[in-house]
Order: C-alpha cells, then sequence, then structure tokens
C-alpha cells in the first residue's frame, strides 16, 4: 500500500521537481532554492502534477485485467516445476455476501 501512496506522489511533485532542477541548472543557483520556490508558478505545477498523476492512475488502472469476481491461484510446484501465480476467471457467478 504504502509504494502506491510513494507512487502517487512521486508522479505528483515530478512536474515541480524538474522545474526546480531546471531554474537551477541554468541559472546554477542551487544556494538559492527557496527564491526560485518563491518564484515558481505553483498553480501550473500543481496542475500540472495532478494531470500526471491522475493520467498515471488511469493508464495503470487499464492495464490490471482483473475483475473482482476472479480467483488468485498462489505459485505452486507440479510435477517438480514451479508455476507462477496468476489470477483466473470465475466461471460461476459468487454468491453475494451478506
Amino acid at each position: 500500500m504504502i509504494r502506491i501512496v510513494v507512487e502517487n506522489v512521486f508522479f505528483f511533485l515530478l512536474p515541480t521537481l524538474l522545474y526546480i532542477a531546471w531554474v537551477a541548472f541554468r541559472s546554477d543557483e542551487w544556494a538559492g532554492l527557496p527564491a526560485v520556490m518563491r518564484q515558481a508558478p505553483l498553480l501550473r505545477l500543481f496542475i500540472a502534477g495532478a494531470a500526471l498523476m491522475l493520467t498515471t492512475l488511469i493508464t495503470f488502472s487499464s492495464r490490471t485485467y482483473n475483475a473482482p469476481q476472479d480467483v488468485y491461484v498462489p505459485q505452486s510446484m507440479h510435477d517438480g516445476k514451479l508455476e507462477p501465480s496468476r489470477s483466473i476467471h470465475a466461471t460461476d457467478p459468487q454468491p453475494d455476501s451478506k
């Protein structure tokens, strides 16, 4: 769970980090990073970070093909060979648990 939070925060802060690095390298102002942050277009960077984070979430979620009713099968040994874990589609509908 912490990995997902760290990924989201990273993609959210990526435009701001790239902006700070670009301005600091361009003007050689590593000692004046607070001044760089005061002059930064933070609203634009916030919007760019939110758009990048949402794009990342949509991209990762569209590549996951597991439906909620799928069954997880952990890795196991069969005939001396290790079979990887996988998700199989449930053929029978699962009863609603109430």
